[in-house]
């Protein structure tokens, strides 16, 4: 008998045929849930061709001055600062060059300076998904439909869209914003939160998220504010002593990128931010969060707090662990209101909070809708119909409103600053010179000039003078110290104290000065280079040749050729 029962026991056990091609097809509704709302994600995107925002140029400079053996500099050669401010993106952009696929020539007709990054933004956008999946799979009766849901409302956010895929690092900052919630729900779901496991990797990815920006600092208190809510699941000695692991694990790698940041650059903190002149945050900037609400829509995000409400109601899976998504939301939020408030369009700091914001309503939606019974379904689809239609529609206005009107490309720079000015330099046989501007995306790129940033980001001295830590007048700085061989001014920068400057008519020769969409432009050129007045003529002559045609790209920029390199013209 004992036999027969072990033999029995041993024996293979047979898979209902339906189990069995159930089991073998599990994967094609997660596949495609994320393949369906990346493809409507990709689709936005591709609406904005081939732009990207002018600022992402800068992070390429570093990365080529550092995948060449260069160091952290703008430009061979120059000083090392500290004028980028995305560290773990800038080693996205170095591994590309390392590889051959960035930097390098065309994919498919397509420059790899545009193709490279926005395909790592598309892959950002699938570990997006496909940590919503996961966590809806554990929280929901329809994961792949929440899943694809939350793509799809993704894609309608021109915001996310635009900045996910301008060239910055916003899709690894939303990813690592999204995968630290992930990972703190799951580990709340599987009473696993005061582990020593738990604690280390959410202070690691904490960590991650503060080098892929600055204001990812915030995420370090993110497991321990979802600790001290659920505190009493455990003991306090518990929680306490495993946030201390969690600051532990973001200290190590944060802590060692400070020390290597002051030895390199003699600063704590990134050049930018001096430069921004970044003040301690205030009650009053909370209040900024609601220019989120206005663009998102009034009406819809009532609705939303009031679905979420709703679904908290009632005991689930899903309000144990909803305090850690709303968490890593609520310090999304208040991380967009301290920073100070950005010249570009978009809501270039708010991308975390569309996708977390985004995920817990449509969770929540889920389970609101699984309690309903039929006309109560029917109630809150056309609620929630009647809401988003106007939020649509402005979502739909402002997608082609900034088609028409996108903050400054990437491509327009490169021409306007670099090639142009390269050919300045090549009518007058300059071989060494400099250009004072306050764009240096694509400037720095392809310009052979040193470059001089009227901003400050990528210049140290004149980022201390903006912040009030140099005395150091800028006018004398420019005039009497760098005594730059072009300037360049536009906007805003044309009332700074140097081009109002009387020692700007004693020095310089203007070239050229034209108004275009309520913005005049100016090019200077320092008088001692220039040989005499019939070479001062053919600048300004070529200047009123080859400016015009480019003011049409200010708007909507598309490539600017298969490569960028120092000295191209617009001739090459």
């Amino acid at each position: 008998m004992v036999e027969v029962e072990t033999a029995r026991l041993s024996a293979p056990v047979e898979v209902p045929e339906g189990a069995r091609r159930h089991r073998d097809r599990s994967w094609l509704a997660p596949l495609a849930a994320v393949v369906g709302g990346l493809v409507l994600i990709g689709w936005q995107a591709s609406r904005y061709g081939s732009w990207m925002v002018d600022d992402a140029g800068i992070t390429f400079a570093y990365a080529r001055s550092v995948a060449e053996g260069a160091g952290p500099v703008l430009q061979p050669g120059a000083p090392a600062v500290e004028g980028f401010s995305n560290p773990t993106w800038l080693a996205v952009l170095v591994l590309g060059e390392w590889f051959g696929l960035f930097d390098r020539g065309t994919v498919f007709g397509v420059p790899d300076y545009v193709l490279y990054p926005k395909a790592i933004a598309l892959l950002c956008c699938a570990g997006i998904l496909t940590a919503c999946y996961i966590a809806a799979r554990r929280v929901s009766r329809w994961p792949a439909l929440v899943t694809f849901a939350t793509g799809a409302a993704l894609a309608a956010i021109p915001s996310f869209v635009i900045w996910c895929f301008s060239g910055l690092e916003n899709p690894l900052f939303a990813l690592a914003a999204c995968v630290l919630a992930v990972y703190l729900l799951l580990a709340v779901l599987d009473g696993r939160l005061w582990t020593p496991t738990v604690a280390v990797t959410a202070g690691a990815i904490a960590a991650f998220a503060a080098l892929t920006r600055p204001d990812g600092l915030i995420y370090l208190v993110a497991y321990p504010l979802v600790s001290v809510i659920l505190v009493r699941r455990a003991t306090l000695f518990v929680a306490v002593r495993s946030a201390l692991y969690s600051g532990l694990a973001f200290a190590v790698p944060y802590g060692a990128y400070l020390v290597w940041r002051f030895a390199e650059f003699g600063r704590l903190v990134p050049n930018t931010a001096v430069a921004k002149d970044q003040a301690l945050p205030t009650v009053q900037d909370l209040t900024r969060a609601g220019d989120l609400v206005q663009y998102a829509g009034a009406p819809a995000v009532i609705a939303a707090i009031g679905v979420v409400g709703l679904a908290l109601a009632v005991p689930s899976r899903w309000r144990d662990g909803v305090v850690a998504v709303v968490v890593p939301l609520a310090l999304a939020l208040v991380a967009y209101c301290v920073l100070e408030p950005d010249w570009m369009g978009q809501f270039r700091f708010a991308t975390p909070v569309w996708v977390l914001a985004v995920f817990l309503v449509v969770v929540s939606v889920g389970e609101l809708v699984a309690r309903l019974r039929t006309r109560g379904r029917v109630l809150v689809a056309l609620t929630l119909v009647g809401v988003l239609i106007p939020s649509g529609s402005a979502f739909a206005s402002a997608s082609e409103s900034y088609r028409a009107t996108s903050d400054v490309p990437l491509c327009w720079i490169v021409e306007r600053f670099g090639y142009v000015f390269n050919g300045y330099a090549d009518i007058i046989g300059l071989q060494r010179g400099s250009l004072f501007s306050p764009d240096m995306g694509g400037t720095s790129l392809t310009s052979r000039l040193r470059l001089i940033d009227m901003a400050g980001l990528t210049e140290a001295k004149i980022a201390d003078m903006y912040a009030g830590k140099d005395p150091t007048d800028l006018s004398d700085y420019v005039f009497e110290q760098v005594k730059p061989t072009f300037v360049h001014t536009h906007g805003a920068w044309m009332q700074n104290q140097v081009t109002i400057d009387p020692r700007m008519d004693r020095d310089y020769y203007r070239i050229h000065r034209s108004p275009n969409l309520d913005m005049s432009d100016e090019d200077w050129v320092r008088k001692e280079v220039v040989r005499d007045e019939v070479q001062l003529e053919e600048l300004r002559q070529y200047a009123g040749r080859v400016l015009p045609p480019l003011w049409p790209g200010f708007r909507n920029s598309g490539s600017c050729g298969p490569t960028l390199r120092p000295g191209q013209t617009l001739a090459s």
